[in-house]
């Protein structure tokens, strides 16, 4: 019995001596945040605590100035959403003077508003985005900022539901005045870093050091081939798994709730920092989703002996073919989606906790969000309860 102890003793204590077993304190994501990469550093002050990044004072984001250019992206071929951009200008242009008022350029542009070309080398530095139709509207104002800093985001609904719509049309003037009051708090959402390279390392996308920002999710899929892919996947550069499946995804929390979630994917709160990998259809049935650190970096590389290239999508968009041999790096962005939240916490100081922490009723409702739009947990017999009222 002693000589069974003793043994033992020695086998855990070779163990803890050994470098890899060596445990490092956690000091929060290798990336820098984004006011200290943002490359308007002097007209804005980097806010102290990180943690909170669901209420982060809008005042962080604006210059020192407040609002001066306004761009909205609206949702095209709309006649509700046209009226509701005419109306909105004329309550701007009455209530806040001295802004200057962008719109993409369409046929029809109301007087006073100029057009806004993301392409242009001269554009102007934008100071809020007002988003008027659908969370696609707001994947569409992502990707005019895909490649840097994006300002912050005032999203309204036209009547649709949406985790990315906070504000009804309705509450348009309100939310305005806590705008540009500075009162309103806004919700970091994570974007993803993804950089295209060829087998030699080559960058595979032009401008921007070949990066695109992505705030859903990208995924690498079969596309119209009727053969599975083969995608070695690494995290941090140590290999992780071949995939052999229809594919990969590798979303946000934000995107948690998308592609992600139809392919079996958790559902993770937007403040969690995190990646989230979900393969599509794998062959293996023992191939299941992971939640990553957002520190992580993930790298996808079509396996040399895959049948099919992969196709790339990025929020639902098609971006590229990778063929055998090269590659997509993932990783968390510098520069995560500022939206504002529809609730303000700087305004009710006593909804907070015995730590000085906003209370859950300050998360932007995303309990309510979950249950309303996903039905969640809804089962059979309860399926006659709808937002929480029950049919006749």
């Amino acid at each position: 019995m002693f000589t069974l102890c003793y043994s033992l003793i020695r086998s855990v204590s070779k163990l803890s001596s050994s470098p890899r077993l060596i445990v490092q304190a956690y000091r929060g994501p290798r990336y820098p945040t984004y006011f200290q990469r943002s490359t308007s550093t002097d007209t804005v002050t980097p806010p102290v605590d990180r943690t909170t990044r669901s209420n982060v004072q809008l005042s962080d984001y604006v210059r020192k100035d407040g609002i001066r250019n306004i761009l909205f992206c609206r949702k095209p071929n709309d006649e509700q959403v046209a009226g509701a951009f005419e109306m909105a200008v004329k309550y701007i242009q009455r209530q806040f003077g001295g802004t200057t008022l962008f719109v993409e350029s369409s046929s029809k542009i109301p007087p006073g508003v100029e057009p806004y070309n993301p392409d242009a080398l001269n554009k102007p530095e934008i100071d809020l985005i007002i988003t008027l139709g659908g969370d696609g509207t707001i994947l569409h104002a992502n990707s005019m900022f895909n490649t840097g800093p994006v300002p912050p985001v005032l999203s309204f609904s036209m009547g649709t539901l949406g985790f990315l719509l906070p504000f009804h049309i309705g509450s348009l003037p309100t939310a305005l005045q806590n705008t540009f009051s500075g009162t309103a708090t806004v919700l970091e959402r994570m974007r993803l870093a993804c950089t295209f390279q060829d087998a030699a390392g080559k960058f595979l996308l032009k401008g921007a050091k070949g990066r695109l920002l992505v705030m859903n999710e990208v995924a690498l899929h079969r596309g119209g081939s009727p053969h599975l892919t083969r995608i070695d996947s690494f995290v941090d550069d140590e290999h992780l798994t071949e995939a052999v499946s229809d594919g990969l995804i590798v979303s946000t929390p934000t995107g948690s709730t998308a592609y992600s979630l139809s392919s079996g994917g958790p559902i993770v709160h937007p403040s969690v920092e995190a990646l989230i990998m979900t393969p599509i259809c794998p062959r293996s049935l023992s191939f299941r989703p992971l939640v990553l650190p957002a520190s992580s970096e993930i790298r996808l590389t079509v396996n040399k002996g895959s049948r099919a290239h992969a196709e790339v999508s990025a929020d639902g968009q098609s971006v590229m073919n990778l063929f055998p041999g090269e590659s997509v790096r993932i990783s968390t962005s510098r520069y995560p989606m500022p939206c504002i939240n529809r609730s303000s916490p700087a305004c009710a100081p006593d909804a907070d906790n015995e730590d000085g922490v906003p209370s859950g009723a300050d998360q932007d409702n995303w309990v309510r969000d979950i249950n309303n739009l996903l039905l969640f947990n809804v089962s059979f017999k309860s399926s006659a309860i709808v937002f929480g009222k029950e049919a006749a």
